[in-house]
């Protein structure tokens, strides 16, 4: 078959990786990269790193407001898929490219597949919540990454060609971490030591876009006095340069802020972290994988199972509750294989092969 994939965000370049590789051993790949992440360290460094064929389209579209970022891609990806005539589209996760891809693939008729299908954080004010809602209602192929995921999709009357296969980031995890073990290097270039710091990363918009909530996690980082790593996302440092917050952070003697990472120095720092802070969705996972435990700066998420074994706490962006679970949350219970064995871009294949 004739397979168009669309990507444009920094864990949809983790999910492909594995993917792409087993799709193309069958079928004819074609990759649009919507350049929804377009900065090096957000985007070329993952395709560089995790070996993924160059994307035979490159629609530059950028940063900017949802609507005006999701219609821009979807003008450039139909014209795509009217030339390119696919079997079938993947769509990949919950971003505005997720969203553009599915809305031009259903208008012509083209066969949708969604990997990740089935989340929910019940949360419609996350952008990422809408996305996914709306593409699983116009896909037709589910391809979800935990039993709960159908659980969901079918208590929403989605019951057809639903699959649990896995996830796709647990197999990128189990193929690269010796890697970043033998090449990262990260630890020396940062002179710092395995578990005797906390990795951070903040991106989500109910955290950046306003001034108490980013205040409050700083104030929270500072207040700790715990060694704290951050790569810095673009928007966060917009903000908190806009909310001049900038020279009250890279003054405080604890807080390292750096440039985004590449996959291979991020996995090499989760692995070594004494515990994570994040408000993304794919690091709380990778935290789970890799048996670090993980602080979650939302008051919801996507991934209960990683909660529900006690391998990450909910905290939202009060203060408080970051400084206690950063003094006092541990854990050591044991971990459920909710996620599949590593195999999950092989199931995915093996299903596509057989359409």
């Amino acid at each position: 078959m004739k397979i168009i994939s669309i990507v444009g965000a920094r864990p949809q370049f983790i999910k492909i990786a594995s993917l792409s590789k087993k799709l193309r051993k069958k079928h004819k790949e074609i990759t649009i990269h919507t350049g929804q992440h377009y900065d090096t360290e957000m985007s070329q460094l993952f395709f560089d790193e995790l070996k993924i064929s160059k994307p035979n389209y490159n629609l530059e579209v950028g940063s900017g407001n949802h609507g005006q970022q999701t219609g821009k891609m979807l003008i450039e990806i139909e014209k795509i898929l009217i030339k390119e005539k696919p079997n079938l589209v993947l769509v990949y996760g919950d971003t505005n490219s997720t969203l553009a891809g599915a809305l031009a693939a259903s208008k012509l008729h083209i066969t949708i597949g969604h990997i990740e299908a089935g989340l929910r954080s019940f949360q419609k004010t996350m952008p990422e919540e809408i996305n996914r809602v709306v593409t699983d209602h116009i896909s037709d192929l589910f391809f979800c990454p935990t039993i709960n995921a159908i659980n969901l999709l079918k208590k929403e009357g989605i019951t057809k060609k639903v699959y649990f296969t896995g996830d796709v980031m647990y197999d990128s995890v189990k193929q690269n971490i010796k890697i970043s073990q033998n090449t990262s290097g990260i630890l020396k270039r940062l002179k710092v030591k395995s578990k005797k710091y906390i990795l951070a990363t903040i991106h989500r918009t109910i955290n950046t876009d306003n001034k108490q909530n980013l205040e409050s996690i700083f104030d929270a980082f500072i207040l700790s006095n715990k060694k704290i790593i951050i790569p810095l996302h673009p928007r966060t440092e917009k903000f908190i340069k806009r909310y001049k917050l900038y020279d009250k952070i890279i003054s405080a003697k604890n807080i390292i802020m750096i440039k985004p990472l590449g996959y291979l120095d991020m996995l090499e720092l989760e692995e070594n972290a004494e515990k994570i802070i994040t408000d993304s969705g794919g690091i709380q996972k990778e935290a789970y994988f890799l048996k670090t435990p993980c602080i979650t700066l939302r008051n919801e998420t996507e991934w209960i199972e990683t909660v529900k074994d006690k391998w990450n706490i909910l905290v939202g962006n009060d203060k408080t509750k970051i400084l206690n679970a950063i003094e006092s949350f541990e854990t050591k219970t044991a971990q459920h294989n909710y996620f599949g064995d590593g195999n999950a871009a092989k199931e995915i294949t093996n299903i596509i092969d057989n359409l």
